[in-house]
This record gives structure tokens, C-alpha cells and sequence, in this order.
């Protein structure tokens, strides 16, 4: 009877529109959620087969909750080096168990990429979710197999430490007076009577450098002015002596020769001795520390970008060595790359994880989970792991977070609909109610 159909027809109404309800509820509780996507509900006609052209049999309507996982967010910008969003298509890959290779561990994907670290220095997100990475080795390379799961470790920054490093090369820079005033008795000078004290220097300057376990060591530069124009004796010699090896090192000298300037005052490499480019420093055994081959770069030929020899005070203007000491976590950065690498307080870095970015033919047939991460399914389609910025993969955007896609306008105003909708649903149910209630009167 159609008026059974009627009743029928405006309960699948209330249903739907509950549904829709339910919808706009979940979303507006979500809308501060990081990384979450909306949802929306289509609603589809359920019809009945007319049997007569000249009759009507009631159908009704069906609500289905499509989500939208492929909506940016608006990336909001924070002061975590950890919180990480995602710019462009993709998921980060997480596990709900810090160790992925157990067997309860279960790999999901998500863009909530708000992770901290937890007391053993696991990245985590608020859904207490691990972040998986590739683990980058000590050449700086990341596995071949990238499109196997079980590769991918739990991003770790507890316990690093960054390595001593030893100094390998020392750029100088000084002025030596050009009119400086020979010393009358130069020519009694033989190489090591500076670092004897034989021979007071003209100028002299000392510079710290690394051993091979951090440990800081001087070298001292001396320069004593030749007869011989535009030329100075040099000496390297390091303090205190004792830290050198003596029968190598008389008196600490490291090495000696001459540095010759053009008449312009720049440096004359050619007829410099090429044997303070490289000394090798012998340390003293009982230090258990490795030798050191320094290059010691004085400046291009030609040119005043290191020693110079000018009318102005003899002046060290600056001097770098590389190397470090031994030194701990300082801080972690993720690059636009997905590479995490770790900072340490001695100026170091070490890149310790690469994140790879899953991407899905079809992002929208997710299965989603609690804590805001999801499943793949068959309308998804299988996963491909890629380097970020790669193929459809996103970059990765650090101190930043991907914002909820609710529009609160938008939900309020579908909010409006679905209850006037639902009202007018409910007046079927009650005009039809009324309408067999005439019926069971006329037998009366």
C-alpha cells in the first residue's frame, strides 16, 4: 500500500539524515585535529520496480560517508623541530609498535605528523603512533629495497652522540709588516732556533686544532723577516713540547721553511717552500692518539685571501680549522628531503633517517583507523614508498603541522539543512500516521 510506502520511504529519510548528522558531528569534534580530513555524505535514491505505468511504488534514500582523504590542510607553522606536514600527496608510515618487526606491530599510514619523542627517544605522535624511517648508514646511503615495509625502523633521536673529528686542515689569514725591521743578527738563524726561543719572531700566532679523540691542541705560527726581500722564516711548532714526539720533534718544531710574498704584497706560492702546505704531526705515544697530516692553507698565488705582506701592522685577521671534539644531541632537523639529521653541541651533524612518503592510486578508499592514521584496502590500491619530492610524493615541511580540512561554516550550514530535512522526514511519518488513521475510521 502506498501509504506504508510513505511511512517506509520517510523512515529511510530519518535514517540518512541521522547518518549525515553523525557525519557532521564527527567532523565538527575533529576540526582542531591535526591532519584530519573531512568527511561528507552522498545520499542515492533506493527505488522500488513499478509494476503498472499507471502506479507508483515508494522507493526511499541511502546515506553513504565518503571520505576525503586527498584534501590539503592548511599547514600551520609551530616551534617543535619534530612536528613535521606534509606539502603534496603522500602519508608518513607509522607502526603502533615501536619495534615494527614484532608480530604485533601493524604498519598504517597518516598525515598527523604532530610526533614527539617518548622516553626512549622514539618519535610518536599523539595517537601514541611510532614514525618509521629509513636508517642511513655510515656512507650516507639508505637500503635498496624501498618498497619492502619490513626495512623501515622507528625514528630514534636518544643516544646519539657526535663522533670526535680530527683536524685535517688550518686556514690562516694575517698581515705581516711589509717595512718591518730585519733583525741584525738574522743571519745566524737556523730553522727550529724560534721554537728553541733562540730567535725572538717578529709576529707569531697560535691556533687550536683537534687530535683524533677531540682533544685540543696548539700550534704556534712564527715568522722572523728575511734579508732576502719580500721573504720571512717560518716555523710551526707545538705547545706545550710535551705533546709531541721530541726525537721527532725538537723542541716541538712541526715544520720550517720560507714564505715569500710578490712585490705587491700577495702571496709568491712558488717560491714559498711547499713542504708547510703538509706537516705531519708525530704526537707523543703516550697520548694514544693517531698523527696528524695537516694542510695549512696560506692563501691563493696572486692574491691577498690569506698571508699578506703590507704596510700595516703585523696582524692575525682570522683563522679556521676543521675538526671537532667529541660532543652530545644538541637538537634533531627534518630536511624538505625527509632527511632527519642530528645536530650535536661541537657543530657536527650526522643524517640519521630518510622518511619515505606512501602514495595510494586512490587516497579516498582508505580504511580509517583510530588516531587518525588508516589501512590500505582494495579501493585504495597498493602503496608505493617513495623519497619525498619524488614522483606524486609531497615534500616533507618541518616545524609545521597539516590543519584539519572541517570548514566550520560549512558544517553549520549542512547542520541546518540536515535537521530541516530530517524535520520534513518526520512529517511524512506523521502525515501518513494521520492519513491511516482516516482509513481505520471508516468502518466506524
Amino acid at each position: 500500500m502506498s501509504i506504508i510506502g510513505a511511512l517506509q520511504s520517510g523512515v529511510s529519510g530519518l535514517n540518512a539524515q541521522s547518518q549525515s548528522m553523525s557525519v557532521i558531528a564527527n567532523n565538527i569534534s575533529n576540526v582542531s585535529t591535526v591532519g584530519y580530513k573531512a568527511s561528507r555524505t552522498a545520499f542515492s535514491t533506493l527505488v522500488t520496480q513499478t509494476v503498472a505505468a499507471t502506479g507508483f511504488s515508494t522507493g526511499g534514500v541511502q546515506a553513504e560517508s565518503l571520505q576525503l582523504n586527498d584534501v590539503q590542510g592548511l599547514l600551520q607553522q609551530t616551534s617543535s623541530a619534530t612536528d613535521m606536514a606534509i606539502s603534496g600527496d603522500g602519508f608518513f608510515v607509522v607502526n603502533n609498535e615501536s619495534e615494527p618487526g614484532v608480530a604485533t606491530g601493524q604498519f598504517m599510514f597518516t598525515r598527523a605528523g604532530q610526533f614527539v619523542p617518548n622516553e626512549d627517544g622514539d618519535l610518536a605522535n599523539t595517537a601514541g603512533l611510532f614514525l618509521q624511517g629509513w636508517p642511513i648508514d655510515e656512507s650516507g646511503d639508505i637500503p635498496s629495497n624501498r618498497t619492502d615495509l619490513t626495512v623501515l625502523e622507528t625514528v630514534n633521536v636518544r643516544g646519539l652522540t657526535g663522533s670526535a673529528e680530527a683536524t685535517t686542515e688550518v686556514n690562516l689569514r694575517a698581515n705581516l709588516q711589509a717595512t718591518q725591521t730585519v733583525n741584525a743578527n738574522v743571519g745566524a738563524y737556523v730553522a727550529g732556533d724560534m721554537a728553541a726561543g733562540t730567535f725572538e719572531p717578529d709576529f707569531q700566532t697560535s691556533v687550536q686544532m683537534f687530535d683524533s679523540q677531540g682533544g685540543v691542541r696548539n700550534l704556534t705560527f712564527s715568522y722572523l723577516k728575511s734579508s732576502t726581500p719580500n721573504q720571512w722564516f717560518t716555523e710551526v711548532h707545538a705547545e706545550p713540547v710535551a705533546d709531541v714526539d721530541i726525537a721527532t720533534h725538537p723542541n716541538g718544531l712541526v715544520a720550517s721553511g720560507t714564505t715569500a710574498f710578490n712585490s705587491d704584497g700577495t702571496m709568491d706560492i712558488a717560491n714559498s717552500t711547499a713542504a708547510l702546505t703538509s706537516p705531519t704531526v708525530t704526537w707523543n705515544s703516550n697520548l694514544g692518539i693517531n698523527d696528524s697530516v695537516l694542510t695549512v692553507n696560506y692563501g691563493s698565488d696572486g692574491q691577498a685571501d690569506g698571508l699578506s705582506q703590507f704596510n700595516g701592522t703585523s696582524r692575525i685577521i682570522s683563522s679556521d680549522v676543521d675538526g671537532a671534539v667529541f660532543g652530545g644531541l644538541a637538537g634533531v632537523q627534518v630536511g624538505d628531503d625527509g632527511i632527519v639529521t642530528a645536530l650535536f653541541d661541537n657543530g657536527t651533524r650526522e643524517d640519521i633517517f630518510k622518511l619515505p612518503i606512501a602514495t595510494f592510486p586512490n587516497a579516498n578508499g582508505l580504511e580509517a583507523k583510530t588516531g587518525n592514521a588508516y589501512l590500505a584496502t582494495n579501493d585504495s590500491g597498493d602503496f608505493s614508498l617513495n623519497e619525498a619530492g619524488t614522483g606524486s610524493a609531497g615534500v616533507v615541511a618541518a616545524s609545521a603541522v597539516e590543519g584539519s580540512t572541517v570548514d566550520l561554516t560549512r558544517e553549520f550550514t549542512l547542520m541546518i539543512e540536515t535537521q530541516r530535512s530530517f524535520s520534513a522526514n518526520g512529517r511524512i511519518i506523521t502525515t501518513a500516521d494521520e492519513m491511516l488513521n482516516e482509513l481505520v475510521n471508516l468502518k466506524r
